[in-house]
């Protein structure tokens, strides 16, 4: 404890003793709890590297399904067909806690209950490959918002981690050491007080 004044009382050895009882249970409840993040990080890095991929992967297929019917269609017509749009979405975002963190939780709805009204032209005057490009987009949708919210829990929870690592090590490596180097000071100062008034007290016999 460098550079750190210590009042060798008894009040502040008492005071140091129950910091330090603080600080150890301080310590062992947040190390519990950087443990328990740490298995709720891993489970959804998995969870979300899984999701990535099958995101990924829809997305991809939807694309060459749009190359395909962009090479049915001439640019005109696939524009002017997907200009205008039946359907809507509505985004709610909810917040769940996990372990004092508040992550987002998204709900969706659709303006209408139609599933149909995701095809915004007629029909008649569009190709096959258009439909089925348009259909696997709608079918990706619901996993990239699933995505999104893992993701963005993902990084809540690693601040949230690295935030209760510092707070262990401070814990650990500073508050704790130096209580206890506290201790050990002011009580060696008080017993040689004591010896030393008992040294004085037999010289003060003595000369009786």
């Amino acid at each position: 404890m460098a550079n750190v004044q210590i009042n060798p009382t008894r009040m502040e050895l008492t005071r140091l003793k129950k910091k330090r009882i603080m600080a150890v249970r301080g310590h062992k409840l947040l190390k519990d709890k950087r443990d328990e993040l740490m298995k709720q990080f891993i489970s959804m890095v998995e969870e979300n590297k899984s999701l990535r991929e099958k995101v990924e992967l829809g997305i991809k297929k939807a694309l060459e399904k749009f190359l395909l019917a962009r090479s049915e269609m001439s640019d005109e017509y696939l524009n002017t067909a997907l200009l205008a749009t039946k359907q809507s979405v509505s985004l709610d975002v909810n917040i769940k806690n996990i372990m004092s963190v508040n992550v987002p939780e998204f709900n969706y709805t659709t303006r209408t209950a139609d599933s149909n009204d995701i095809y915004s032209y007629g029909l008649a005057f569009t190709s096959f490959g258009l439909d089925d490009a348009v259909k696997s987009l709608s079918d990706v949708f619901e996993d990239m918002l699933k995505l999104a919210e893992r993701e963005k829990a993902c990084q809540l929870l690693a601040a949230e981690i690295e935030k209760t690592r510092r707070r262990v090590n401070a814990l650990e490596y500073v508050v704790i050491p130096q209580t206890q180097h506290g201790i050990k000071y002011i009580s060696m100062k008080l017993d040689e007080n004591e010896r030393g008034a008992q040294v004085r007290l037999m010289k003060t016999s003595a000369t009786k």
